[in-house]
């Protein structure tokens, strides 16, 4: 029965969880004040430049906006004008504490009236910048002169003086970060895997006055297609004409060009930004010499025959079913063990339908796991595995839900139904005849748990199917991610097809008292584990504060036992450690990089891409861990191989340099660096290196072996092992 009554708890423990899971994608109550200047106003548009966070404490970098608000008919221009027009120009002479920087520019839209070509914006536009600091952590003032060309059937110039300033206080969010977060979403990116790729590009025609033809390949329907080129001085280019292969999955492309005097189309290198519907991406190409840098990967982008699906959706499958062995994963040991010794001597149907039901809520779960990644996708944000797992408020639902499973166990207390559920009970199927009313959702929700704490883990063969599915479309993220629930769910299928293997056991006694004890003690430490990463999402005051909370559950359930107030306590606890977990403030990731370090003669560098790119031209060897305080997986590499052996020797002794990348919160940079690599989740870990300038990718389970025979490829001596 109390094991029962831990199922029943675990339903209201979820509910709470999904309304966490939906709280930790919007901005906590009492977040900072704006940060922005007054609107510099004029006839034709309103221009102010806005900040997404309202402090520079702890940070080398601020990210800002440069937002338009366009009268009707009116537009601004994209990096490349076209036939017309430039872009607007900051001059920021006069600020204070800034090094550097950079403008990027959102996909634009086509412009075209009498042969004329221009790409700009209208209606609403915002330019992400970049400000870098030259004292990270210090007041940043920033005088901006801003000078941009405003066009309609007439152009003029708009002129703004902006002034705003940065206190250093803690990096709080403002009213204005999810506008920079969506308008950032909108620049297009060179990265691999985006689903839109060159797969030649060549000229025809006279030299005079050619066309560039591109053949484009996409990994769905193309729809609303578009491209606009940037080359050497002297090349314009034109309205491009297309045509669609049969299954609009491959497109040809004629732009017509205007080549100057000296400016000879063939050969040139050009910057392609593609553009198509809600798609985008940058490519770059040599025209008559196909795609830079591409190789049948891209020729092939799109073409997903059914001899990938099938080894796609065999990898998901196989890697669904490692999971179950990995770190992540054994907390439900617990709970799949005391459910299997249940079953003891039990009915072969009883036994069929428990674990059919557990299975059930595994590909259950996965299946909604599949929904919220494309409609996160479609709405332009950042995906990844185990995501949830950087969001305070998801840590402290589960924490919550474990200890409320952990202090059942231990006989704190039992949870009786209310009347109107225990009679829809009895008519719902149950697990055995003599006991009518235990509902098999019990054995559902065991399956969707033991999902949501294996999201953190990434077992091999699950990174090249999950990179896949998120690199693609909507039937490919839900196919394979229904291939990783069934892969997950094979044990449960096994027993319920052979329930021998669960009847076996001994029948329920005395002894699983002792039993249960022994495992909610494995779940108490489930809930440190979950607040030692809550710590490093909001800081120890926080995450103690939380810990506080369940220490103050746990005595009060153990003083008023048998007086039914475990629901009403338990619920308040949960409800109290969800706003003490929002209250938190993140450390920054280079505080956190810098304190992260287990082994102290390894000096661990702080993630930098074009740190990495500087550091080979120079003849160096790198070795990139992306981690997480989330990811178990990643700490058994650390002591399996990187903090230990002839690896950690490598790394201290120089000749191979140590950079880690912390995703334990959110990071844009991070999750861009791994979808270039057409990876999702961690744990990953590549080495660069003068031989190996793009970069060796590890398994996802590091060995000796494979992480020295990378550094001895990458140009770090001789390999002491053959790479797998």
């Amino acid at each position: 029965m109390a094991f029962f009554a831990a199922k029943q708890a675990a339903r209201t423990a979820l509910a709470i969880l999904a309304a966490a899971t939906v709280l930790a994608g919007h901005p906590a109550a009492g977040r900072a004040a704006d940060a922005a200047t007054d609107w510099v106003r004029t006839e034709a548009a309103d221009v102010r430049l806005v900040s997404a966070i309202a402090g520079t404490g702890g940070r080398e970098a601020v990210p800002l906006g440069l937002e338009f608000r366009l009268a009707e008919g009116w537009k601004v221009y994209w990096r490349s004008a076209g036939d017309v027009g430039y872009p607007p120009q900051a001059d920021w002479a006069g600020s204070s504490n800034l090094a550097a920087t950079e403008m990027q520019y959102p996909v634009p839209h086509r412009f075209s009236a009498f042969g004329i070509e221009q790409f700009g914006y209208s209606g609403h536009v915002v330019y992400p910048i970049t400000a870098r600091l030259a004292e990270p952590g210090a007041p940043l003032s920033l005088r901006a002169a801003v000078n941009a060309l405003v066009c309609s059937e007439i152009c003029v110039p708009l002129d703004a003086a902006l002034s705003l300033d940065l206190p250093a206080t803690p990096p709080k969010p403002t009213a204005f970060t999810q506008m920079l977060d969506r308008w950032s979403a909108q620049v297009p990116s060179d990265l691999p895997g985006l689903g839109l790729d060159v797969v030649s590009a060549r000229t025809e025609g006279d030299p005079a006055h050619p066309t560039l033809v591109l053949a484009l390949a996409s990994d769905r329907p193309l729809s609303a297609l578009d491209v606009f080129p940037e080359g050497p001085a002297g090349l314009s280019f034109g309205k491009p004409a297309v045509s669609f292969g049969p299954d609009r999955r491959t497109a040809e492309l004629r732009v017509p060009v205007g080549a100057g005097a000296g400016a000879p189309l063939s050969g040139a290198a050009l910057t392609l930004t593609l553009a198509d519907g809600d798609r985008f991406a940058e490519r770059r190409v040599t025209v008559d010499a196909g795609p830079a840098g591409a190789g049948p990967a891209a020729a092939a982008a799109g073409e997903t025959g059914p001899a990938t699906w099938l080894a796609m959706l065999g990898a998901a499958v196989l890697g669904g079913l490692i999971l179950n062995l990995m770190p992540c994963v054994l907390p439900v040991l617990s709970l799949k063990l005391l459910s299997a010794v249940g079953y003891g001597g039990a009915a072969r149907g009883a036994i069929r339908r428990g674990f059919l039901a557990s299975a059930a809520g595994i590909v259950v779960s996965f299946l909604l796991l599949a929904g919220g990644a494309v409609a996160l996708r479609s709405a332009g944000v950042a995906i990844g595995w185990g995501i949830q797992f950087q969001q305070p408020l998801f840590l402290a639902a589960m924490a919550t839900l474990v200890v409320l499973f952990a202090a059942n166990l231990w006989g704190l207390f039992e949870v009786a139904l209310p009347r109107a559920v225990a009679d829809l009970g009895a008519r719902l199927p149950s697990d055995t005849p003599a006991r009518p009313g235990k509902s098999l959702a019990g054995h559902f929700l065991t399956g969707a748990f033991a999902t949501l704490l294996a999201t953190p883990c990434s077992a091999p063969f699950l990174g090249t199917a999950i990179g896949f599915a998120l690199a693609r479309g909507p039937l490919e993220i839900v196919a394979v991610f229904a291939a990783m629930g069934l892969g997950l769910a094979l044990p449960y299928l096994a027993v319920a097809a052979v329930p021998d293997l669960a009847r076996a056991l001994p029948r329920p006694g005395r002894w699983m008292t002792v039993l249960k004890r022994v495992l909610s003690v494995a779940l108490a430490a489930t809930a440190l584990w979950l607040l030692s990463v809550l710590a490093a999402q909001t800081g120890a005051a926080a995450a103690l504060a939380v810990g506080g909370v369940f220490v103050a559950l746990a005595a009060a359930l153990v003083l008023l036992r048998g007086r039914g107030l475990a629901v009403p306590l338990g619920a308040a606890a949960a409800v109290l450690a969800l706003v003490l977990a929002g209250t938190g403030e993140r450390p920054m990731p280079a505080e956190r990089t810098a304190g992260s370090t287990t082994v102290e003669t390894v000096a661990w560098q702080p993630f930098d891409r074009g740190e990495i790119d500087r550091l080979v031209g120079e003849g160096r060897v790198i070795l990139v861990d992306v981690t997480a305080d989330w990811c178990l997986t990643c700490k058994v590499n650390k002591a399996a191989v990187l903090d230990r052996g002839p690896v950690a020797d490598r790394l201290a002794g120089g000749d191979v340099l140590a950079m880690r990348a912390d995703w334990t919160s959110p990071d844009p940079a991070i999750a861009e660096y791994l979808a270039s690599f057409g990876r999702y989740g961690i744990p990953f870990n590549a080495v660069y290196g003068p031989a190996a300038p793009g970069g060796i990718a590890l398994p996802e389970l590091l060995t000796e072996d494979a992480v020295l025979a990378a550094f001895g490829k990458a140009g770090a001596g001789p390999a002491t092992a053959r790479l797998e």
